[in-house]
């Protein structure tokens, strides 16, 4: 098990998808300190990792889909309240009980595309990824994959407002010199996309 630095972990707020968290810590300093965590896990979850020294289960898959019929990046441009406007995104979303990534990547992008998942070329290294380890621990698996089909809105949820769109090397450049608004996994595999097309997906 890890040194822990961790000794307490307090619920401040639990809500079904996430909880903010009040986690007492000793800093470099052996100082008594507190932070403010905000997690996909309950508060029993969060104190076998913190505590116990529990292994931390990805929360959830970020999708980098090649459309191949048509040779084009994957993205969404997604409605996100806590910045009030559509962002360009990745397809993404939650791992629902311990299902194996496959089913979630095929799940997440039929809901949020309409597309159909091929094949599976790789997920990033062996392990998870962490997306803002400043105010979050969620966790992600990082998957490049094949996909077709149409483009569809029917299989959204409720609170869902996606638009998905099939992005060219070309578009992906227009995009990135523009003023849109992108997240930084979007940001990032565009600009891979611009330099590499398909090999990326390879």
């Amino acid at each position: 098990m890890k040194n822990s630095k961790i000794k307490d972990v307090k619920p401040l707020v639990q809500t079904k998808f996430v909880g903010l968290y009040d986690v007492e810590y000793k800093n470099k300093n052996n100082d008594d300190k507190h932070w403010m965590v905000a997690s996909r896990k309950n508060e029993k979850e969060l104190k076998e990792i913190y505590l116990q020294g529990k292994e931390d289960k990805i929360d959830a898959v970020v999708i980098a889909a090649l459309h191949k019929s048509e040779n084009k990046l994957v993205l969404i441009k997604q409605f996100r309240v806590p910045i009030n406007n559509y962002i360009y995104e990745l397809p993404a979303g939650l791992v629902d009980n311990d299902e194996d990534i496959q089913k979630t990547v095929a799940r997440e992008l039929k809901e949020e595309t309409g597309l159909d998942l091929i094949e599976i070329n790789k997920i990033n290294s062996k392990d998870k990824v962490y997306l803002s380890p400043g105010m979050t621990d969620e966790s992600v698996a990082f998957v490049y994959c094949l996909c077709d089909g149409k483009l569809s809105k029917e299989f959204l949820e409720e609170d869902e407002d996606i638009e998905a769109l099939l992005i060219s090397q070309d578009k992906a450049k227009e995009i990135l010199k523009g003023e849109e608004i992108i997240d930084i996994k979007s940001y990032l595999m565009l600009q891979m996309f611009v330099n590499l097309g398909d090999k990326l997906f390879i």
